[in-house]
């Protein structure tokens, strides 16, 4: 059987950089074998296979090389930047059914598309000196004022704030050791950040998932709109800063990459909502057969 594939970089900056990701379009007549096929042959950290959804407008599957996951914030952005620029829907709101919950998108004009993120969830903090260990640096190199915390809006990270940005691009990670601490604490990976930028951006991440087959990955979703909600807790996002906010990430691995944050308050400053979003571009159109 014949299956059309596209594939994407979502996240993308000036059509360059960004994370690529495999979306197929009309899955309801492939199980969950052979989506899991697709995504390993693809090789890419995420593919989204979308489907119909009784309860909201489309639902979708997620599959890393070797595992269904609830959620994917790029993939996500490459499904409905595809199909808002293929002409299949319009500009608009449209709600997603996923193992995370049901989650709005809303795309622009100009085709930015947005994923609204679970409610944050901030769970156990860490011990610095494993984690710090597990990246080959010294623990007081990690960001003193911040925790090493496990945080999520869909996917669980443990969110590891860096002081400087040297001291981030220059890590070389123990992924051995890392894949047993995520497996310990259930955890997707790290999501490694430093305030400490030369740009206009919020903050430069990494992220390191080796549990899914993911050694790093260029421009992370999920993760980000976790970041976000960190920022928040601990007061680390400058006063003077405005929505959307600016992260970078995938520049260790030269795909530079974008993704813009939006964050709304309720009255008493807790967070209401936050939304993950970006472009995509170079997208590619494939033929892969997989057995009935």
């Amino acid at each position: 059987m014949d299956i059309q594939v596209y594939t994407l970089d979502a996240f993308s900056y000036q059509n360059q950089g960004g994370n690529p990701a495999g979306v197929v379009l009309e899955a309801s007549h492939l199980s969950t074998v052979q989506m899991q096929y697709i995504a390993k042959q693809l090789g890419f950290s995420e593919t989204a296979f979308i489907l119909p959804s009784t309860v909201a407008d489309y639902r979708i599957r997620y599959f890393t090389p070797n595992h269904e996951v609830d959620l994917c914030g790029h993939a996500t952005i490459a499904s409905f930047y595809l199909m808002v620029t293929q002409n299949h829907i319009v500009a608009g709101h449209y709600r997603i059914e996923t193992l995370a919950g049901i989650l709005d998108v809303h795309i622009e004009d100009d085709h930015h598309v947005f994923l609204t993120q679970t409610p944050p969830q901030f769970d156990i903090e860490i011990n610095r000196q494993e984690i710090a260990d597990s990246l080959g640096i010294a623990v007081d190199e990690l960001y003193e004022e911040a925790p090493v915390q496990i945080v999520s809006t869909g996917l669980r990270d443990i969110i590891v704030p860096i002081r400087s940005l040297h001291t981030l691009q220059r890590i070389t990670p123990n992924f051995d050791r890392i894949k047993r601490i995520s497996q310990t604490y259930n955890v997707v990976g790290y999501h490694l950040f430093t305030l400490d930028t030369h740009s206009d951006a919020i903050a430069q991440c990494r992220n390191f998932a080796p549990l899914y087959d993911i050694p790093e990955e260029s421009a992370t979703g999920t993760s980000t709109g976790a970041l976000m909600c960190y920022l928040h807790q601990y007061n680390l996002i400058p006063a003077t800063s405005t929505s959307p906010f600016v992260f970078e990430q995938g520049y260790t691995m030269n795909v530079p990459s974008q993704l813009l944050v939006t964050i709304q308050l309720h009255d008493d400053g807790a967070i209401k909502q936050v939304q993950v979003g970006g472009l995509a571009s170079n997208m590619q159109q494939h033929i892969m057969t997989v057995e009935t």
